[in-house]
């Protein structure tokens, strides 16, 4: 099935083993991607469901069957929560796009005391059309939900997860990678133990805007419950920050 063309759909749009397409799904699926009926393409509820399906068409326009359920375990063992600070310019677009590749589960968008961007809700509609992209392209099981922005202090203190982590440039701070290994004997630590409890393998990472994080958000986050870590020796961007962190964390749980 990997050569089949992806195409995330709502649930709602599912009904009796049949796909109602939009016009906007009709016209990428005819259009752009040259399918034509009787041709197949995997259909993704971005909840975890994937089915082959074939294009037909009626007198309103095209539609989907669906053919067969098909079972695929590509999501990371653990559930990640990204609370990004939002950058300059359209670099969240990159952080929504990239991260979304890399497993992430959800992502909130900060804003914080360094923030200079006030997104409207057009932004936040574009970065769940960027996730649901992302998604079809790296073939998950589920579309990361976007969920609309608020500020630093709001979010260090609604966080439900029991491992949390905000990334501090400059300092001691133990490594990301230390924290998600443990010190403890093998076989393997406690945080990467797939036995345990799903609320367990759930954690949120914390990262900055531009001139990171300040001494008072990092102060405030460490109350909540967060522990400051560090990435690495070098400075490293806000849309480049994310990316590393998911990526240690994929390299991690993967490798269980």
């Amino acid at each position: 099935m990997a050569q089949l063309q992806r195409l995330a759909v709502s649930p709602t749009q599912i009904c009796d083993r049949k796909i109602d397409l939009t016009r906007e799904q009709q016209h990428y699926l005819n259009r752009v991607l040259r399918l034509s009926e009787g041709d197949r393409f995997i259909a993704m509820d971005g909840r975890g469901h994937w089915w082959c399906a074939v294009l037909e068409a009626r007198e309103t326009g095209l539609f989907a069957s669906i053919a067969e359920e098909i079972s695929v375990n590509r999501e990371l063992p653990v559930e990640v929560t990204l609370m990004a600070a939002l950058p300059k310019g359209n670099g969240f677009d990159e952080v929504v796009r990239q991260a979304t590749e890399l497993g992430v589960a959800s992502i909130v968008p900060v804003t914080s005391d360094r923030t200079l961007l006030k997104p409207s809700a057009q932004k936040v509609d574009r970065w769940r059309r960027i996730a649901a992209e992302a998604a079809e392209q790296s073939e998950r099981q589920f579309v990361p939900t976007i969920l609309e922005s608020v500020s630093f202090d709001i979010a260090v203190k609604d966080c439900g997860q029991k491992k949390r982590f905000i990334c501090v440039a400059r300092g001691d701070n133990r490594h990301l990678w230390d924290c998600l290994l443990g010190n403890l004997e093998p076989p393997q630590p406690p945080l990467l133990r797939r036995e345990q409890e799903q609320e367990e393998l759930a954690i949120v990472i914390a990262v900055g805007p531009e001139g990171g994080w300040t001494d008072g958000e990092v102060e405030r986050a460490i109350e909540f419950g967060f522990e400051a870590v560090s990435l690495g020796s070098r400075i490293l961007r806000a849309v480049t920050a994310p990316i590393v962190a998911l990526s240690l964390v994929g390299a991690a749980f993967e490798k269980c």
